[in-house]
């Protein structure tokens, strides 16, 4: 099935313009009241300040108690002359920032990407790209050059001891060995690129860090690409910066790449820790799918690249060219920042766009998802829950990316940038209980249920259908009587057995005569679809194709999510992600869609065994839990 009357992200942008701020800004106000009634609506977070470009609004909480937050920032676009990093403190949770504090000046080499690494003593470290040498452009693997120089030169860092309020005047500079990748680009090794997004972790009594080394610049800007890693064994201790010392690791000279068959893409590692001391690793490829593997000996050697899985040999997760980043949570469990699509598709054109396409496309909406550790016979590894939405903006080609989480008072906070505005969310805390519980919940979701026929006899051939909340509607509190956005949504979520996936069969009918309404039936790719008709404009999407079987018994949960106009189908507890067969597994609809009101009744087939009609859009969460409770 085709989504009708709706547009999917498509927008390949390596930088965006914007108009530039004074340097050093005063604290802002807090923000008046979420001007949208949705925690997930990006426009409901705090501004962090910048200049104009902004980037990595990275935090670490200081022994002070404020939060110090690195941003890359300039008043040109990403890459452009001016680019520096800087700092801001903020005492109110990321409500309000104090003025900025130029790490390195805007008028001098790029300074760009800055992590930051709090040691015990309370010893703040930023550590960034630095192109010290004024390098004006580097050479592509296709015999072209880019103007664009921020990462590239060397790696460096800066110390703050008074919890950011200063920094060192001297920056200091980090060896980093020469792998294979430096010694075949066209440099001969003489020119590095690479950068950094990775948070560094305290491991024991070593700190390891993250770097991403950089091949070959060309098609896509970083046209390949690996990961590797730094570690300090005295960094947490030694005062004297000088003095501090550094090892790269893998063992070898070569990355972490790709899986066998994979592309030449592999970037932007994120590390987490296991409680046994394991590492493990994620990072993002132009593959359709993100990468991860397994260190048993501090980031020495790794597990061969595979590509990231929910569950240990389990189903893949997909995931476009696009920051995706783990972290550790005091619970002892994660939580994963992801865009839960395959990037451009298996299949389709390369990674050079010359289709109009781009594999950084389409990062709106963000989403989150859980893990937890299991044993298994290599060791601890990770397992995954089903995802949530976590953030969202109305128009699908924004972009939101560069991810942090911040734990502070028992409430969970993420900052995130669409690169000219970065700001701080808190997250909702039912969504998070909801995801970290998700693999223990057995019961079934009864707040919004208005319509409850349970299996075990059969259902009626029809029913009466509850009234569902409007998608938008007329405000007539405005002057000009124009549409309101309700932000509403419902669920429909029902267990079924077919006898056979022939098209053309009707689940759940509520169509009137002019074919307004609800339709849910099979389609002639074995899926079954949920049609909505206003009686002005319709949309349809599917479940995954090869999830159903014929003779049986599936539970279904198909969600019209009204905050971010997507529909999702959760079957047998697994959110539906496009598979091998399509891109995406979720669907948006139209923003003018209203509620698809037509028939008072419902007409219910066999086939259903038991239907619940929620008059809300429930969570990933709630729809697995209803899975479990009815296998119990």
């Amino acid at each position: 099935m085709s989504l009708r009357n709706t547009n999917f992200a498509v927008v390949a942008l390596l930088a965006i313009c914007c108009f530039p701020l004074p340097a050093a800004e005063p604290a802002k106000s807090a923000s008046p009241a979420p001007a949208v009634p949705d925690p997930r609506h990006i426009s409901n977070g705090w501004d962090i300040p910048s200049e104009g470009y902004a980037d990595q609004p990275y935090i670490v909480k200081t022994d002070d108690g404020a939060w110090l937050c690195v941003m890359t920032t300039g008043a040109g676009a990403e890459g452009a002359g001016g680019q520096h990093v800087v700092s801001m403190r903020s005492t109110d949770q990321g409500r309000t920032w104090e003025q900025i504090v130029p790490i390195e000046p805007g008028d001098g080499p790029e300074a760009s990407y800055a992590v930051l690494l709090k040691v015990p003593g309370g010893r703040i470290y930023a550590f960034y790209n630095h192109n010290t040498d004024r390098v004006p452009e580097v050479k592509r693997e296709d015999k072209g050059v880019y103007k664009r120089v921020d990462s590239l030169g060397h790696y460096v860092f800066k110390y703050s001891d008074d919890h950011g309020r200063t920094w060192s005047a001297q920056r200091y500079e980090v060896p980093i060995r020469e792998f294979e990748c430096d010694r075949n680009n066209v440099y001969g090794g003489k020119l590095r690129f690479f950068w950094n997004v990775g948070r560094p972790l305290i491991l024991g009594d070593t700190a390891i860090m993250v770097i991403h080394k950089v091949g070959a610049m060309g098609d896509g800007f970083f046209s390949q690409s690996e990961g590797a890693f730094f570690t300090s064994k005295n960094i947490l201790t030694e005062r004297d910066p000088a003095k501090i010392t550094f090892e790269t690791l893998p063992d070898g000279d070569i990355g972490l790449r790709t899986p066998a068959g994979g592309g030449r893409v592999a970037e932007e590692q994120s590390i987490v820790k296991l409680s046994d001391g394991s590492l493990y690793c994620v990072y993002r490829t132009i593959d359709g799918w993100p990468t991860s593997a397994y260190s048993r000996d501090g980031g020495h050697t790794w597990t061969a690249p595979a590509y990231k899985t929910y569950t240990p040999g389990g189903r893949r997760v997909k995931h476009p060219r696009a920051a995706n980043f783990a972290w550790n949570c005091s619970n002892g469990m994660f939580l994963y920042w992801f865009h839960n699509h395959g990037g451009r598709f298996v299949g389709e054109l390369g990674a050079g766009g010359k289709d109009g396409r781009s594999p950084y496309d389409d990062r709106n909406p963000a989403w989150l998802m859980a893990g937890r550790e299991v044993d298994t016979p290599e060791g601890k590894r990770i397992e995954w829950s089903q995802p949530e939405i976590l953030l969202y903006d109305d128009d699908p080609y924004i972009r939101m990316s560069y991810p942090d989480l911040i734990e502070d008072g028992g409430k969970f906070y993420v900052t995130e940038t669409q690169k000219n505005v970065g700001r701080v969310h808190e997250i909702p805390q039912p969504l998070l209980d909801s995801l970290f519980a998700q693999w223990d919940n057995r019961t079934v979701a009864k707040p919004g249920l208005v319509l409850d026929l349970p299996a075990g006899k059969s259902l009626p051939a029809e029913a009466p259908l509850p009234k569902l909340p409007p998608l938008n509607f007329r405000d007539n509190r405005r002057a000009d009587h124009g549409a309101k956005d309700a932000r509403a949504g419902f669920s429909l979520d029902l267990r079924l057995q077919l006898d056979s996936l022939a098209a053309g069969q009707t689940l759940l009918d509520s169509r009137d005569a002019t074919g307004a309404g609800i339709l849910v039936s099979t389609t002639e790719s074995g899926t079954i679809a949920v049609t909505l008709h206003d009686g002005r404009q319709q949309a349809s999407w599917d479940c995954d194709g090869g999830v159903l079987q014929a003779e049986k018994l599936h539970h279904v949960v198909i969600t019209v999510d009204g905050g971010p106009k997507i529909i999702t189908f959760v079957v047998d507890g697994v959110l539906c992600d496009g598979g091998d067969q399509r891109q995406f597994g979720w669907g948006r609809f139209s923003p003018t869609l209203r509620t698809p009101t037509g028939a008072a009744t419902l007409k219910i087939a066999p086939a259903v065994k038991s239907l619940r009609i929620y008059s809300r859009a429930l969570r990933t969460s709630e729809a697995v839990g209803n899975f479990h409770a009815g296998t119990e």
